[in-house]
């Protein structure tokens, strides 16, 4: 992809002032575009008819269609595009869910804008991508 060619990013979460935020802080970075927003997972599929992304970043507590379900059926009928899971959900079985449902990121809202930054890099570069306030959490279970 020459660099001139944005990364374009689809937003969904049902908290308007979230997704605003979240697109000031991507549109910081010049090789990054916010390309559409919706506010649940039914939109969300609507919206990727049309909308032609690199990346959703989606939220999991959403209405109508839930973020794990929403990931499940976007890896189905889109599976080039990448999805970053961005939640306040810190357990385990969360995580799982989503990683067994396709998404390839598990990000915390609790997350600096610099891990935003990285995992959206990593995932970009065919990487899977754990926030690290929960790989630690990982790795800890694992010893």
């Amino acid at each position: 992809m020459p660099a001139t060619d944005p990364y374009r990013i689809v937003l969904a979460d049902d908290h308007v002032i979230l997704r605003q935020g979240l697109k000031m802080i991507l549109e910081q970075r010049h090789d990054l575009r916010v390309i559409g927003e919706a506010g649940d997972g039914l939109d969300l599929l609507a919206l990727l008819d049309t909308a032609t992304p690199h990346m959703v970043i989606l939220d999991i507590s959403m209405p109508k269609l839930r973020g794990i379900e929403a990931t499940r059926r976007i890896k189905r009928i889109y599976p080039q595009v990448k999805v970053l899971i961005l939640t306040m959900h810190k357990s385990q079985e969360y995580l799982d869910h989503a990683l067994n449902a396709g998404a390839d990121g598990y990000l915390l809202k609790e997350d600096s804008n610099t891990e935003l930054f990285s995992a959206i890099e990593r995932i970009r570069q065919g990487e899977a991508y754990i926030s690290s306030l929960l790989s630690g959490k990982l790795e800890g279970k694992r010893s």
